[in-house]
């Protein structure tokens, strides 16, 4: 099995600011603050965490094709 990208950027979609982030390996983030505009990130309708929504990189979770329980 391929180990999963841990590295994800988020981009805002508020502001458009963007930050490479590190994912947890072994649990979602639901919630995700943007340094730039202040606006609470949450998961959109679908998908499990933050970074299956706006990040570059899907959660290790889904990269390794399970669910991550969101």
């Amino acid at each position: 099995m391929t180990l999963p990208d841990l590295d994800s950027t988020i981009t805002c979609p508020n502001c458009g600011f963007r930050k490479l982030e590190r994912m947890p390996e072994d649990a979602c983030m639901f919630f995700y603050a943007c340094e730039s505009c202040g606006a609470r990130l949450k998961p959109k309708p679908g998908d499990c965490c933050v970074f299956c929504s706006f990040g570059n990189v899907r959660c290790p979770p889904i990269q390794q094709g399970g669910c991550c329980g969101g």
